[in-house]
């Protein structure tokens, strides 16, 4: 199953940016929908969340500016990141899987700079 992002970028720290997962219409019904994050030397770290049934969960450092969301009509998930602080900076990835308990279906990464 293919997850393709888009929406990576530069933007000045308090900033927003959006970032977008499309994948296929059964699989984004089914499946955990997540983002993840990496920056050079670190492990990928948990984003944020969203169940089939629509529960969503964040890391503490990005709750109350981050949002994950579902559109089911565009088979999309999205990440709504306001306030963007320079730490935020990294690779987002987006991930799919049935339960919490596999790793799942990755895509290729979008970058994420906050700089000044």
């Amino acid at each position: 199953v293919q997850l393709v992002e888009s929406g990576g970028g530069s933007v000045q720290p308090g900033g927003s940016m959006r970032l977008s997962c499309a994948t296929s219409p059964s699989f984004i019904r089914t499946n955990i929908m997540g983002w993840y994050r990496q920056t050079p030397g670190n492990q990928r770290e948990f984003v944020a969340r969203i169940t089939p049934r629509g529960v969503t969960n964040y890391t503490e450092s990005v709750k109350g500016r981050f949002t994950i969301s579902r559109d089911s009509a565009k088979n999309t998930i999205y990440l709504e990141m306001n306030n963007l602080r320079p730490e935020d900076t990294a690779v987002y990835y987006c991930n799919g899987r049935p339960t919490y308990y596999v790793p799942g279906n990755w895509g290729q990464g979008t970058q994420v700079t906050v700089s000044s």
